[in-house]
Order: structure tokens, then C-alpha cells, then sequence
């Protein structure tokens, strides 16, 4: 099993990260609950304002046009496809000093919580565009540094298990957002936009008052030999690293990304179109499938973060996929609103199981403990390009089908996916049983 640790091979660039580790004597066999629970809240934070980040009603007073809404709307995700790799590979070099990430994390929620609060302020298109453009330069800024956090302060083998705790406290962003929603905006939309930001600042102040003065003697301060000298001075150096990797895994691994948080964004962008027109169903109770399959998600993701901590994380992944795609069947076997949503929350739990294990796995085909930051970037443009193309990719099968076959489809591409991660599976032993 690939992620089992294999007879140690003298340190090299080409090495995996997850051997560069310190020695076993010197690795904490517990996981740290403390450590979690404040990266937890660390990232709880800054997803609690990505949550209420829905700013279509305001473009709406300004633009009638859906396409250029939608548009708007991606602003954020290609900015961060562009600003993630860049941050990861300049936080990987201060998670090396007494500061570690903590100033980018800090900085930036503090700076994205100015243009966030403003939104419900703008009185015209430029204002409110001037609005949306800096909370998503600087929230993009400090994201995927503050989910690189874990890294820092959790050992490799305690990754998985930490994830689970950090994805099911980040599942109930949903309900707070959902909370304000309901509570708050019809009162107040300027109060209801200055919360999450309040929320935001003051979680990451926690984190860093608890975990700030921990990271001189952090996990990550103890693995990494600083004066080697470091070949990945660019985030071009990372990407060229990547393309000649010999076993092309962690290409094949950002493929396989690609295609699963491609298949997720399509499923829950498209079942509600599916439950008006299949089921017969009115548009809020079409959007009400969904619920069995958050709730499916927040109770299995720690029960499953530790199955994968035993299995390994490719091995689960392939799991994952598999029900997945069992779930999608039995959406397109019995097309009713009880056998949907039975469908949906069986493809959640299949969800949960990569959106546990894709990062760690990236995390541990990479080349050394000095670019998880900008590995962690790699590991958003394949999701954050999965997910931006996979309701187009699902709808296109629609409209060359029938809206009947849709889970059908999307099962098809799942079997794909599986194909893909089998293939990374048996390639990503190579460097761990060949690296020299």
C-alpha cells in the first residue's frame, strides 16, 4: 500500500515529501487535538465568509444579464487559480522562520474583510465591481495558505484524521450562512455582510493567539533541512518539476482532482434542473435534495478520515469513486424523489472520502516538505478548473441525451475517474519504492 512507509532512501528533490519526514522517534504518534481544533477554526473562518459570498441580487440592481452575472461570479475562481500557487510557494518559504504563514493568514483577513463588508454599500456597477475584484485578490491571498496550515503543525501519518475534523467543521459554514440568511438579511443586509467578516477576523486572531507562538518548534521546522538548498525558488520551478516528474503520478493525480470535483460540481449544480424536469418537481423542493446529502456527509467524514488513515489515502479515493458512482446508479435505476435523494446522499458520502484524502495524497507525491503551500495552490486550480467545467461537460450529455439519463452520465465519467486514480495508485509506488 503505497502510503505505508517504505525502507528510507537517501534525501533527494526528487524524493517524496512524505520521506522527508523526521524519524520516527522524533514524530509525534498522537495526533495533536489542540493543533486541529485551532487550524480547524482557522479555516472555519475564512470559509464562513466564502459561504455567504453570493452577490448575484446585488449584481442584479446594476446587470440584467445572467451570462454576464455568471461571468462576474468566476471572477473569484480564476483569480484564485492564478494568486494560489504564487502565495503557497512564498508561505512555504516563511513557514521556515519564527513567523511561519501566520502573517499572509492574518494580513488577509484582515484586508478581505474591508471589501467583503462593503458589498451591501455600493451604489453603482464600478463601486460594487471595485468590491468583488479586492475581496477576491485577497481572500484568494491567504486561502489556500490557511488550509496549508495543517501541514505545519499535524505528522504526515495524522494528516488524513485531521482533515476529516477540519472538513466537517467547515461543512457547518453552511448552516451559519444559512443562519444569517435567514435571521439577519431581511432585517439588515449591511449587518448581515459586516458578520462573516467580524466572525473571520476573530477566529484567526484565536488560531494565531494558540498556534502562532507554537510554530518555532512545529512539526514543519523539524523536517525541513534548511540549508539545502532549495530548487524550487518559482512556482515555475514547481510546474517544470511536475511535467518531468518520471511516473507522471501527481499529473495524473491533478487529473484525477480534476475529474472528481469536476463530477461533485455538476451533480449539485445540475440535480435541481433535474428534479423540475424528471420529477416533476417544484423548484424549492427540487433544491431541498440536496439536504440528505449534507447531513450523510457531516456524520461519515471523521468515521472515514479515520478508515483512510488505515486503508491509505489512493485506496479510499478508489472507494469513494466507486460508491459514487453505485449512488449515481441508483438515481438513474429509480427516477423518484425518494430514490434521488437516497442517490445524492450515497454520492456525498463518496464525496467525502476524496474531499478528505485529494489534498493529503497530493501533499505526499510531493517532491519535499518546502512546496505543500504550492502544492496546495496545484491542488485548487485542479478542483477550482474541475469544478468550473464539470456542469458544462454534464450538461453538454444532457443536451446531447435526455435530462433521464443525467446521473447516468455522470456515472460514466465516474467510471472514468476511477480509471484515472487506478493508474495513480500504481504509479505513485514507484518513486516511494524506487527514489534514490
Amino acid at each position: 500500500m503505497w502510503r505505508d512507509e517504505p525502507p528510507q532512501p537517501p534525501a533527494s528533490a526528487a524524493a517524496p515529501a512524505a520521506l522527508e519526514a523526521a524519524p520516527a522517534a522524533k514524530r509525534p504518534e498522537r495526533m495533536s487535538g489542540s493543533a486541529v481544533l485551532w487550524v480547524a477554526l482557522a479555516i472555519f473562518a475564512q470559509e464562513s465568509v466564502w459561504n455567504f459570498y453570493e452577490v448575484p441580487a446585488q449584481l442584479r440592481h446594476f446587470v440584467s444579464s445572467a451570462t454576464v452575472i455568471g461571468l462576474i461570479m468566476g471572477l473569484d475562481t480564476g483569480l484564485g487559480v492564478i494568486i494560489q500557487p504564487w502565495m503557497g510557494l512564498i508561505s512555504d518559504r516563511l513557514a521556515l522562520r519564527r513567523t511561519g504563514r501566520w502573517p499572509i493568514v492574518v494580513a488577509g483577513a484582515c484586508v478581505a474583510a474591508v471589501p467583503f463588508a462593503l458589498i451591501p454599500w455600493a451604489t453603482s456597477l464600478p463601486m460594487l465591481m471595485l468590491c468583488i475584484f479586492a475581496f477576491g485578490l485577497t481572500a484568494n491571498s491567504f486561502k489556500g495558505v490557511t488550509e496549508t496550515l495543517v501541514s505545519d503543525y499535524v505528522a504526515p501519518q495524522q494528516r488524513g484524521k485531521a482533515q476529516g475534523f477540519i472538513k466537517a467543521g467547515v461543512s457547518l459554514t453552511i448552516i451559519v450562512s444559512a443562519l444569517i440568511s435567514l435571521l439577519v438579511v431581511e432585517h439588515s443586509l449591511k449587518a448581515a455582510f459586516a458578520i462573516p467578516p467580524i466572525l473571520m477576523i476573530g477566529m484567526v486572531a484565536l488560531s494565531y493567539r494558540f498556534l502562532g507562538r507554537r510554530h518555532p518548534t512545529a512539526l514543519r521546522r523539524e523536517n525541513t533541512d534548511t540549508d539545502q538548498a532549495d530548487p524550487f525558488s518559482s512556482p515555475w520551478a514547481v510546474l517544470k518539476d511536475l511535467a518531468r516528474e518520471p511516473s507522471r503520478a501527481r499529473l495524473l493525480l491533478m487529473a484525477g482532482i480534476f475529474c472528481f470535483a469536476g463530477m461533485w460540481a455538476a451533480l449539485r449544480s445540475l440535480t435541481t434542473p433535474y428534479g423540475t424536469e424528471v420529477l416533476g418537481m417544484t423548484r424549492g423542493a427540487a433544491g431541498g435534495i440536496a439536504l440528505p446529502g449534507a447531513i450523510a456527509f457531516l456524520i461519515c467524514v471523521v468515521p472515514l478520515a479515520y478508515l483512510s488513515h488505515r486503508l491509505g489515502e489512493l485506496r479510499m479515493i478508489r472507494y469513494g469513486i466507486a460508491l459514487f458512482v453505485a449512488g449515481l446508479l441508483v438515481g438513474y435505476a429509480e427516477p423518484t424523489p425518494a430514490f434521488t435523494a437516497t442517490s445524492v446522499a450515497i454520492a456525498s458520502i463518496g464525496y467525502a472520502v476524496f474531499s478528505v484524502n485529494g489534498l493529503v495524497a497530493l501533499w505526499s507525491l510531493a517532491p519535499n516538505n518546502r512546496v505543500l503551500g504550492a502544492y496546495t495552490g496545484l491542488y485548487t486550480v485542479a478542483s477550482a478548473s474541475g469544478m468550473t467545467l464539470g456542469p458544462a461537460l454534464l450538461g453538454a450529455t444532457v443536451d446531447l441525451t435526455d435530462w433521464r439519463y443525467m446521473f447516468l452520465n455522470a456515472a460514466v465519467f465516474g467510471a472514468v475517474t476511477f480509471g484515472v486514480f487506478t493508474v495513480v495508485a500504481r504509479r505513485a509506488e514507484r518513486p516511494l519504492s524506487t527514489a534514490s
